[in-house]
């Protein structure tokens, strides 16, 4: 049997592994369910709707959808009016395209106006081989100094779908990073709840503390499993709430006698492993954190796999870091 050939992963639905359980279309389906309930909810989509999972909202509400075409800067202007108007849009793009191309839209038409609009814009950090133009590394960053602003970086399915109604809920400007098509289900298997601004345990463990937040606490819990077959004992810390960042939280943990690691699908630079330090920093807390995340540069094109292990994201990489430091 030949290898399965390996592909870049540009415009695939979705990260899946083989045979992994997953969910298809997890936010367009969790924002129907709203929409059924609620008739505040609108969506919107700058010709990217197929792409972001909100065709599923689009098919079945075609009157409460508006595309407005490959303009971002007009896609959050039109959610600015809808916003003003009483309505809660949920506007849909490539996070490349949001934080890049719309920043200054974003950050004085919603957020200064602390506007109930809701960012929901896949791509997020490594999950294109496309190249530069279109992976977000640096999206969290981007956005993490805008005042106001709510960012959230989903595990999975069941992070998206309990995620988005919190969203809907809240007062103020968010910006979620979708994992999009079928997307794993990782996090039925622990006694987790997502909940807006807070990190949970999901895994306990004593040796070893990863604090991780999106995708990369899959591969945190996927690289703890294979570490207690060597006897090491990992405990993951999921921060799907980057801002506002559950400091209380993240530092009760790293207070405990463990070698701490941060995991990200972002830049080294201005994401998780930032605000971690910052909230040791502001504390007085002096303890050496270990970061894996994406380098501080324009990555390749190329297939995925081949990439999470070039930039030390794989699971396969985690447990090779935490092996070594150990040692």
């Amino acid at each position: 049997m030949s290898p399965k050939k390996l592909v870049s992963g540009a415009m695939s639905a979705d990260i899946a592994r083989e045979g992994q359980r997953t969910m298809a279309a997890p936010l367009g389906h969790a924002l129907l369910e709203i929409a059924e309930k609620d008739e505040r909810l609108v969506g919107l989509s700058a010709d990217l709707a197929k792409y972001t999972d909100l065709h599923i909202f689009r098919d079945a509400m075609p009157d409460r959808f508006y595309q407005v075409g490959m303009a971002e800067m007009a896609l959050v202007g039109a959610a600015t009016g809808l916003a003003q108007e009483g309505f809660i849009p949920f506007a849909s793009t490539y996070s490349v395209f949001a934080t890049r191309r719309a920043y200054d839209f974003i950050c004085l038409d919603i957020a200064e106006r602390n506007l109930n609009v809701n960012m929901v814009c896949a791509l997020p950090g490594l999950t294109t081989g496309y190249g530069p133009s279109h992976q977000a590394t640096e999206d969290i960053a981007i956005l993490r100094g805008m005042p106001n602003m709510t960012i959230v970086d989903p595990c999975d399915s069941i992070d998206i779908v309990q995620a988005t109604p919190q969203l809907f809920e809240y007062d103020g400007p968010t910006y979620m990073r979708v994992l999009r098509g079928k997307v794993p289900v990782v996090l039925d298997e622990y006694d987790y709840t997502f909940e807006l601004g807070k990190a949970k345990v999901i895994r306990p463990g004593k040796e070893v503390l990863i604090v991780s937040t999106g995708l990369m606490t899959e591969r945190a819990l996927d690289a703890a499993s294979q570490l207690a077959g060597d006897g090491i004992d990992v405990c993951v810390l999921h921060c799907p709430t980057l801002k506002p960042f559950d400091e209380e939280t993240v530092l009760a943990q790293i207070a405990q006698d463990r070698l701490v690691l941060t995991a990200e699908n972002h830049t080294v630079i201005g994401g998780l492993f930032g605000a971690v330090a910052e909230a040791m920093a502001k504390k007085g807390v002096t303890k050496q954190i270990h970061p894996v995340a994406l380098p501080d540069e324009f990555l390749d094109a190329g297939a995925l796999p081949t990439l999470y292990d070039r930039y030390g994201v794989s699971t396969a990489k985690i447990v090779e870091r935490i092996k070594g430091l150990l040692a």
